[in-house]
């Protein structure tokens, strides 16, 4: 089989290597589907602090069971299936407390082991999450940024009802958006500077999508929820401007919840978040009832994932998916890989 390896920044090749041999408590899985995220990016250009290289990348993925190990149960060949790219201890204060996301040793498939960029991948049966028969590959591949957007949301509990502003319209922003919708939000107010990415926002039925480039957002914000503003900010873009709006424009004791990853250290102002004893916290990927959420969100149409889709590309042009995001930057969403032929 064909295995994708990154050898060093920019550099992608393919090596022909052994269908990989699976252990009683494994499956094998013809993989299908690969969706490319920013962290990718961040691995193709160097500026990824926790990989290095060579590395096997992939980690948003669909696939089918081709082989099941002798103990493994509750799954079967021709399954269409998820992957949870996850590896943890299992032994440290999180793993023990049910949050394996917050693993003292996590690492992550794709960035510090190998990961699914191949045509055939073996895993273990605990990671896999199945997937309905009727959704599509594409849509199975972004069931992990979706499970991303779901565990954010679920930080702020209950939406049911909720007016939320989530800022940053990319592929995330969007899905955090969405999710907060399909989870009983009474509206969401999306923003960016973006149109392209604001007009797929309002394609997936977000209620106010903002360009701040040329709409003050604390007018948008009044006009509306009004002066009660909203109960939920999340930060989806993750840098000063967004994180400081969030921050100023917040109804005085609500929440704020980073969902992005800064770049570099954070300048914001902390005396009026101290001042109006806002509530900041954070979320870290996902678990395995994120996934549960984000298929049965997808399965009942409450989220819309194929709109998202700005590119497919076969595997072998893995380099040139890459060169497409750095050349479309402000109009591209999500790439695929379509892995098999």
């Amino acid at each position: 089989m064909l295995q994708q390896i990154m050898t060093a920044p920019g550099v992608i090749q393919f090596n022909e290597v052994p269908v990989p041999d699976i252990k009683d408590d494994q499956v094998l899985i013809k993989v299908m589907k690969i969706g490319v995220c920013g962290s990718d990016i961040h691995v193709f250009h160097g500026e990824h602090p926790f990989t290095s290289y060579p590395v096997t990348q992939g980690h948003e993925v669909s696939g089918e069971i081709v082989k099941i190990g002798d103990s493994v149960t509750g799954f079967q060949a021709g399954q269409k299936v998820t992957i949870q790219p996850q590896v943890v201890c299992g032994e440290c204060y999180p793993c023990r407390h049910g949050k394996y996301n917050l693993c003292e040793n996590l690492k992550v498939m794709g960035f510090q082991t190998t990961g699914v960029a191949s045509h055939y991948f073996a895993v273990e049966a605990q990671k896999l999450t199945a997937l309905p028969d009727a959704m599509s590959y594409d849509e199975g591949a972004m069931i992990e940024p979706l499970a991303v957007a779901v565990h954010a949301v679920r930080q702020a509990g209950d939406v049911s009802g909720l007016k939320i502003i989530v800022l940053g319209a990319g592929p995330i922003g969007n899905l955090v958006a969405q999710t907060a919708k399909g989870l009983g939000a009474e509206s969401v107010m999306i923003t960016d500077i973006s149109d392209l990415r604001l007009q797929k926002a309002k394609e997936c039925g977000i209620d106010y999508c903002i360009n701040t480039k040329t709409t003050d957002i604390g007018e948008a914000i009044l006009e509306a929820f009004g002066p009660d503003k909203a109960d939920i900010i999340y930060d989806c873009a993750g840098n000063n401007i967004t994180m400081g709006q969030a921050i100023r424009y917040a109804r005085k004791g609500s929440t704020i919840i980073l969902v992005a990853v800064f770049a570099g250290m954070a300048t914001v102002d902390l005396a009026v978040a101290n001042d109006h004893e806002l509530d900041i916290k954070s979320t870290m990927m996902y678990r395995n009832e994120d996934y549960i959420d984000a298929i049965n969100l997808t399965k009942e149409k409450k989220v819309q994932l194929i709109p998202l889709i700005s590119k497919h590309f076969v595997f072998q042009d893995y380099l040139k998916a890459y060169q497409f995001i750095d050349a479309n930057r402000e109009t591209t969403m999500k790439v695929i890989i379509d892995v098999q032929k």
